[in-house]
């Protein structure tokens, strides 16, 4: 294994070195290049005009937007082996989604905001279809065109859970690409992966594409206890799209997907033992089903669209919540989820003076869950009867060493907003003021109830029913302002402000703890702390002001394309993962009082050498508590938890031509990534030092097809990306060992 300090080294070395390579470029003429090898087709994410019409709200090229965006496309999706969003880690700078858990966790960190559980912090769009749940957002990726990751506030567009960016996917168009694409991908782990797709133009005005896709992994953590792989998976899914254009003005796109999910997951390992060992199954699993319909009519000068969607899942979490080879407590955690959305958009067209966009957004979501907690033997005994015979000096005697806390919910939530951007050009300068008024309300209906049987004393506890009706409703007026200075064509300067807003919600993970102490307090125990429903259940909006200052700029001849941004945002009650003191089975969220955040990126694209491009984006986040008092100790001036401070990358691609008709050429990469340190609770005592992966592969390409063989984390880095305590206990999950793969694709 190599040390961590001289791999350490490597990175930083190999970091400056993409530097100095990029400073020291030799210059050349643009027309010295044949067409397929102008600088310009560094990435098909670099220059995306022809495609980038399918953008509905932020305009047709985003280096002209006063905004912070990466934008990555098919080439580097399918080079870098991208399968799902949070491996743009690797290419994006402040943004970070650590893999833990299961696909359920889908945690995004972005400069220094994110939570672990509930509402995202980043919004997801696919083909302009807004994603209402955070438990969706981890599915596999395949046939993607291009994915944009805006980072700042959007929330003045995209409205609520995007006050640190969107994330924005757009799929193959059978319009643009015609076709069959088949591919397959075995890697450690006895990986394997399999897709098929095929887009046809049945008429000039009509395109429909098929895309098939599955994906089976036996895992790479054993649970001692079992003596199996507990991280196993299996998932499969399809997408079937429709567009129609009936004319120069109509257009109408249709993408209904489905998908299907069985995993193990949660390789949490004892902190005291180093090892997996729990007795109780843990597993994950989820189906989806999302339609969505776009239809745009463009007129003289203007244009309008309407967005309208419907998306369901169904999941079912099993966990050993405990966690240990002991009987404490599981959980079974089943919910239903409908949600529809529907967004009018009409903006202006051309490139006029004055533009301006208006629109209306209305949601609808419900969700049913079920959420029982199993206490047993040991559960019971040491949770419960130790505590109460503590504080009374009475042992209760249960009539069976099982008990079940069982709460049923109900949350309707609906929300609507008006909202509205004008973009005045007065010569070099882009000035853009916007606004949105945002209301939402939710609704919380509980059944809490436990077949607790036990004797204390001389009485007996028999079981109850708790229920309630909880009620919120949140408005936000959210506004931004911006000014682009554009110093020529390709290089411009920006400043904006802007409002950004997450919504609140309720505390569903609290109520078997909450049902808990109502137990207790049944038995004469009472804690220091008392549970009000409405104060702990609950939990209010996170706010937040984003000032931000960036460069759009291409150099040397068009070889050097980059962006650079200093930021700093002021957040209120920003929301916080928390376990409550002591030996609990719940987690709450909880509104730290302020936050600051305050940092820089830089992201560059680079033709170094005639076959030699470069990627390097590098990211810096100092995020602190300002105010923020748990009710045990004063965490100002603390780090934020789970937020990583610096995530650097850099890819280097080195291209050996062929040019014979079996194969066209060999592309050979070589990358690195870096994180940390990231601190894992709120007095900062824990955190994963900074780590950083090698990755590598060889790739031979010609114009039907693929082969590429790689190596990940090529030197074995050991490092944890998830860290939490229950019942006392601390537990981490490592991250993924070395894997090898090899990935075949053919294009028909």
């Amino acid at each position: 294994m190599i040390p961590i300090p001289f791999r350490r080294s490597c990175f930083v070395c190999l970091l400056c070195a993409a530097v100095f390579s990029v400073q020291a470029a030799p210059r050349r003429a643009v027309a010295a290049h044949p067409e397929n090898e102008a600088p310009e087709t560094i990435d098909t994410a670099v220059v995306m005009d022809n495609v980038q019409v399918t953008a509905i709200k932020q305009g047709l090229t985003l280096r002209n937007r006063p905004v912070a965006a990466s934008i990555v496309g098919r080439e580097t999706i399918e080079r870098r082996g991208i399968t799902a969003i949070k491996e743009l880690s690797q290419l994006v700078p402040n943004f970070y989604i650590p893999d833990y858990g299961s696909r359920m966790t889908s945690s995004v960190y972005v400069r220094g905001l994110g939570a672990r559980i509930d509402q995202p912090v980043m919004g997801l769009n696919v083909d302009n279809v807004p994603y209402l749940s955070k438990d969706d957002y981890d599915f596999d990726l395949a046939d993607i065109e291009r994915i944009e990751v805006l980072r700042g506030p959007q929330s003045t567009l995209y409205g609520r859970n995007t006050m640190g960016g969107v994330m924005n996917i757009y799929t193959l168009s059978p319009l643009n690409y015609q076709g069959t694409r088949l591919g397959a991908e075995y890697a450690s782990g006895n990986t394997l992966r399999l897709r098929a797709s095929t887009y046809h133009r049945p008429s000039p005005r009509t395109g429909l594409s098929l895309a098939a896709r599955f994906a089976h992994s036996d895992g790479f953590f054993t649970n001692e206890y079992t003596g199996r792989t507990c991280d196993w998976e299996r998932s499969g899914g399809a997408r079937l799209r429709l567009q129609f254009r009936p004319d120069e003005r109509w257009s109408v796109d249709n993408t209904l997907s489905f998908g299907m999910l069985k995993q193990g997951g949660y390789p949490y390992a004892s902190v005291a033992t180093g090892r997996i060992s729990y007795n109780d199954p843990s597993s994950y699993r989820r189906t989806t089903l999302n339609d969505g319909l776009t239809v745009r009519y463009a007129a003289e000068g203007w244009e309008i669209a309407s967005i309208t969607s419907y998306q369901y899942s169904d999941d079912r979490m099993t966990l050993d919540q405990d966690f240990l080879p002991d009987s404490y407590f599981t959980l079974m955690q089943a919910k239903q989820d409908h949600g529809r959305t529907e967004d009018i958009v009409v903006r202006s067209r051309g490139e006029g003076r004055y533009g301006w966009l208006v629109g209306a957004f209305g949601f609808y979501r419900h969700r049913s869950m079920q959420a029982p907690v199993l206490f047993k033997e040991d559960g019971l005994e040491r949770l419960i009867a130790d505590k109460a015979e503590q504080y009374t000096g009475i042992r209760p005697h249960f009539a069976s060493d099982r008990m079940a806390l069982d709460t049923d919910f109900k949350n309707p939530t609906w929300g609507t907003a008006l909202y509205h951007e004008s973009q005045l050009r007065l010569g070099r300068f882009d000035l853009t003021a916007g606004v949105r008024i945002d209301y939402e309300r939710t609704r919380l209906r509980y059944v809490s109830s436990t077949d607790i049987d036990c004797t204390f004393g001389d009485g007996r506890i028999t079981p109850f029913t708790e229920r309630g009706t909880l009620h919120k409703s949140f408005t936000q007026l959210l506004p931004k302002a911006a000014a682009l200075y554009r110093i020529d064509n390709r290089n411009s300067l920006y400043a904006s402000i802007a409002k950004g807003y997450k919504a609140g919600g309720f505390n569903t993970q609290m109520f078997s703890e909450v049902l808990q102490n109502s137990v207790m307090e049944r038995m004469g125990v009472y804690w220091d702390r008392h549970y009000d429903i409405n104060r702990v259940v609950a939990y209010k909006p996170e706010k937040s002001w984003n000032f931000e200052v960036g460069s759009h700029f291409t150099l040397a001849g068009g070889r050097i394309r980059g962006d650079a941004t200093l930021f700093y945002i002021l957040c209120r009650d920003q929301q916080l993962t928390v376990f409550p003191e002591g030996q609990t089975t719940g987690r709450m969220m909880t509104n730290a009082g302020r936050t600051r955040s305050r940092g820089g990126e830089l992201s560059v694209q680079a033709v170094v050498a005639r076959r030699l491009d470069l990627r390097l984006s590098y990211g810096y986040t100092h995020a602190t508590f300002a105010e923020f008092r748990s009710g045990n100790a004063d965490y100002a001036g603390k780090r934020i938890p789970y937020a990583p401070r610096p995530t650097a990358a850099v890819v280097a691609e080195y291209t050996v031509p062929v040019c014979r008709s079996w194969l066209e050429g060999i592309v050979v990469s070589v990358d690195g990534r870096g994180v940390g340190p990231i601190e894992w609770n709120e007095a900062n005592s824990l955190r994963q030092k900074f780590y950083a992966l090698a990755n590598c592969a060889i790739r031979f390409e010609q114009r039907h097809g693929s082969l590429s063989l790689w190596c990940r984390n090529l030197t074995q880095t050991h490092y944890d990306v998830f860290y939490f305590e229950s019942i006392g206990n601390a537990f981490l999950q490592r991250g993924r060992p070395r894997e090898w793969g090899v990935t075949l694709s053919i294009d028909l």
